[in-house]
């Protein structure tokens, strides 16, 4: 399997299917590469080279005690593409994975990137404060942790509801979508699950953001149970300059995966590739 050594030693883990422009896929959390699979068949059936990895503590990547900060995520995501020669990449990353973008834009800057794709990400800023009483309270990512150290396995069983929104009426969750879900969960190592929770949960991106200089597309759902729309979609959309935001009816934090919804965004995504 192939592996890219980061500056650290640290192993990654990475796909790399067909040829063309790159597309390179960060995932969220609790996930792994193996959540983009539909996206990256999707791309490489129509010219493009699609590369998706593994964060360091996820999945077949290494799984270190520390490093689970966001400097540390974007600075693997530069090896990364630093070893792979890439330019003219287009960045898609699906929630905590959208802190990677935009942290690696905030630290290496655009020159090797031609767009981003942030879908049902995590910035600006996650956490309610004073000065984003939009954002999600703390007790929320208290119970997140204790969650995991109480009944790991049950919690992401319990989590893959909310998170595909298999608890709304009229749904299109598969038991497929939550045991896929269960399945990556249970491949990130536990100290990787609590140390993301704190750093997802308190990073601001906002000057990262406001460095964006390529075109950038926005996607959320207005029914995201997982990162509320208002303290993210909304707000990305109007830091980012050159920004396209796609809001979607009723839409979950797993778009990319839930039949429906899946489907509506491989058009999108392809279409913005292509332009």
């Amino acid at each position: 399997m192939p592996y890219v050594a980061t500056r650290d030693g640290t192993q990654i883990f990475f796909y790399d299917w067909g040829s063309g422009p790159p597309v390179v896929f960060s995932h969220g959390w609790p996930l792994n590469a193996d959540a983009w699979h539909d996206q990256m068949k999707l791309v490489a059936d129509n010219g493009f080279r699609a590369i998706a990895h593994d964060r360091r503590g996820h999945g077949r990547s290494s799984q270190p005690w520390d490093g689970y900060d966001f400097d540390t995520f974007a600075d693997d995501l530069n090896d990364l593409i630093t070893a792979l020669d890439l330019n003219d990449v287009t960045l898609v990353a699906h929630s905590m994975g959208g802190g990677e973008l935009a942290r690696y834009v905030g630290r290496h800057g655009t020159s090797r990137l031609r767009k981003a794709v942030l879908l049902s990400a995590i910035p600006p800023l996650m956490l309610k404060t004073d000065a984003n009483p939009e954002g999600t309270p703390q007790q929320v990512f208290d119970d997140l942790k204790a969650g995991i150290l109480a009944e790991r396995s049950q919690f992401w069983r319990d989590s893959a509801e909310a998170f595909f929104g298999a608890n709304r009426p009229g749904n299109k969750v598969t038991q497929g979508n939550k045991d896929a879900f269960w399945l990556m969960g249970m491949a990130e190592n536990i100290q990787a699950g609590v140390l993301c929770v704190d750093a997802f949960s308190s990073t601001d991106f906002t000057e990262d953001l406001k460095k964006f200089d390529i075109p950038t597309l926005v996607v959320h759902g207005d029914d995201d149970q997982i990162v509320p729309i208002a303290a993210a979609g909304d707000k990305s959309s109007q830091i980012i300059e050159n920004c396209s935001y796609k809001v979607y009816e009723g839409g979950s934090h797993g778009i990319a995966l839930v039949p429906g919804q899946k489907e509506r965004f491989n058009g999108d995504l392809l279409e913005f590739l292509r332009g």
